[in-house]
């Protein structure tokens, strides 16, 4: 059933939307349904969807494995807490992160969302040196540059200027911060690049617990990215001074980047992983945190005697059900051929946006397309421009983007590419 208007106007009057305003709220596009990488609106136009649902739907929507899987689970259970309680979902999806994720990292934390994934591993930093009877070791060094999530620890390593949090500053946990790396990706390691993070690193250590980061690519921070060498140099500076590495790889994790973790373009393994969003292939709201066999048993011979946290509906059958097929999907499939091609396209086609004015950069790693601006876009203007060019793309600040699902065709990206130059050359004119 189509969204009518008396359905929009509420929406308008009553409905918050991701960071909008309920004194002058934006124009919401109605959508029916979608199908593989289209979008089907209410009034029966598609769209090319170049967001994949903010990174999530890495499958296409409506698959039919991830829908039978759905299915099958959901007339068993849908849900049962996870207090007391296992079952075969959970457990099968804690065997294939452990099996997936870098090495050594095997203990599973299943919550509901990656800015909770975030949570819990702060509180797993903090929790283990005070095990390790080091509790002033409780604080968090982040990059700038950096996003983590909307609750209030993961804010508190967000960019406190460009982070979108600036307001709660005075509320939140303050935390150290460092400059994000120079080097960008691809470039050798420029001299003192580390030198910041050393410094920190060497004035700090007695109060940091971990240095928390988004390995190679800092997502809605800036769609930055920045140097393999300079974050396997940060892994060996953590273990210098007995720093933990939290790497968080809920957006960048399941192949974005070109490699399965971002971290293995670097060769490292973290101490604490952070996982979500394609999780589920954009299915419903999963994530996980995994660390060491060392850090689990600190923080279980701890004061507590055990890790304190634990979501209503953690370890959700339904959801972890649609992970377990989501992730045998991206196994079985040449997921590294389809994202190198995808990588390919967008170079190519992306590249002749540079002649716009008012085009800063253009830049591509994996399945992420980026066009930096010189200025910032007006959101209003040009999501609609987009629409009637039969496409998604969601702008933000002086970024224009993509991240399409891995399925995508050549035709479909190619027409994605072209929107995003023509859409961007009439706003010049």
């Amino acid at each position: 059933m189509s969204i009518n208007e008396e359905q929009l106007a509420f929406d308008q009057a009553h409905i918050w939307h991701p960071y909008s305003s309920m004194i002058n709220p934006p124009p919401m596009t109605p959508v029916e349904s979608a199908s593989g990488v289209r979008i089907k609106l209410s009034d029966g136009r598609e769209l090319i969807d170049g967001m994949a649902s903010w990174w999530s739907t890495i499958h296409g929507y409506n698959h039919p494995r991830l829908n039978a899987a759905a299915h099958g689970q959901i007339d068993k259970m849908s849900h049962v807490m996870f207090g007391g309680i296992t079952h075969e979902p959970a457990i099968e999806l804690a065997r294939k992160l452990v099996e997936m994720t870098p090495e050594g990292l095997d203990r599973v934390f299943l919550a509901d969302s990656g800015s909770v994934s975030a949570e819990v591993s702060m509180k797993m930093a903090i929790q283990y040196w005070h095990a390790r009877g080091k509790p002033g070791k409780h604080r968090m060094l982040s990059l700038r540059n950096g996003y983590h999530g909307d609750t209030f620890g993961a804010m508190s390593v967000c960019d406190p200027v460009t982070g979108m949090h600036e307001l709660f500053s005075g509320v939140l946990a303050q935390q150290f911060f460092i400059p994000r790396p120079e080097t960008r990706f691809g470039q050798p390691l420029l001299d003192g690049d580390l030198d910041a993070l050393e410094q920190m690193l060497s004035e700090h250590a007695d109060e940091i617990a971990a240095l928390i980061l988004e390995p190679i690519v800092q997502g809605a921070g800036g769609m930055y990215f920045y140097s393999p060498e300079w974050l396997k140099g940060a892994r060996a500076l953590c273990d210098r001074y007995e720093v933990l590495m939290i790497a968080d790889e809920i957006a960048t994790g399941f192949g974005r980047t070109g490699k399965l973790f971002a971290c293995e373009h670097a060769g490292i393994s973290p101490d604490i992983i952070c996982l979500g969003k394609a999780l589920t292939g954009g299915y419903m709201t999963l994530a996980a945190t995994l660390t060491t066999a060392h850090i689990g048993e600190t923080i279980s011979n701890g004061g507590a005697g055990c890790f304190m946290h634990g979501p209503t509906f953690m370890g959700n059958p339904l959801a972890c059900a649609v992970a377990n097929e989501s992730l045998t999907l991206l196994q079985e499939q040449d997921w590294q051929a389809e994202v190198s091609r995808i990588e390919g396209q967008l170079k190519q086609q992306l590249a002749p946006a540079a002649a716009l004015n008012n085009v800063a950069e253009v830049r591509a790693l994996g399945a992420i397309g980026v066009v930096q601006l010189r200025e910032p876009v007006t959101l209003a203007e040009i999501q609609p421009l987009f629409v009637d060019a039969g496409v998604w793309v969601r702008p933000f600040g002086k970024l224009v983007y993509v991240m399409p699902p891995y399925i995508m065709s050549n035709e479909d990206l190619a027409t994605l590419c072209s929107a995003i130059i023509d859409v961007l050359g009439q706003l010049e004119n």
